[in-house]
């Protein structure tokens, strides 16, 4: 079973679905298209509202020219080793600019959710029973100081800019 967690919490009637051979977008629901299935579509029409899922091995700079009219990324995690979500989601924030829906699928565990946060990632696919239990008691686990800047706004006390820290939650 999977669910969608944000930040105000489970999201009920998420109409987003990660289309395959066998599974198919149906009535009141949104198809979220691998990137080449993407790039042949939003070439073909001038429709918006897209959902794109980006592998590990995509280059998320193709959805540059794109972005207004993608609603939702998905990033994908096929393992817990395998981190490049982390950079696309962070290329996504800071150097285009995306100010849409950013989802973690895959294997997302509770540990890395504050990580990703961080990066930009604003929504979760979450399969893990333990992550799901552990966020629906509100049990975020987090690291309060951090060194470096992220795409989320954070306070910055006062000192040198190269030893910068940030409260998180701030």
């Amino acid at each position: 079973m999977t669910s969608i967690w944000k930040e105000t919490g489970f999201v009920e009637n998420d109409p987003w679905v990660i289309e395959t051979d066998e599974r198919k977008a149906g009535e009141g629901e949104a198809p979220v298209l691998g990137l080449a299935s993407f790039l042949e579509r939003v070439e073909e029409s001038n429709e918006g509202g897209f959902g794109v899922l980006i592998a590990p091995a995509d280059d998320v700079t193709k959805l540059a020219p794109y972005l207004d009219r993608i609603a939702l990324v998905a990033l994908a995690f096929p393992a817990f080793g395998d981190g490049r979500a982390f950079s696309h989601a962070s290329i996504l924030r800071g150097r285009l600019g995306y100010t849409g829906e950013i989802r973690a699928i895959g294997d997302v565990l509770i540990d890395q959710i504050p990580l990703m946060l961080r990066t930009g990632f604003d929504s979760f696919a979450v399969t893990n029973e333990v992550a799901r239990r552990r966020l629906a008691e509100g049990r975020l686990p987090g690291i309060a100081d951090h060194y470096q800047p992220a795409a989320r706004s954070a306070t910055v006390p006062g000192g040198y800019s190269w030893r910068r820290t940030s409260r998180a939650g701030g």
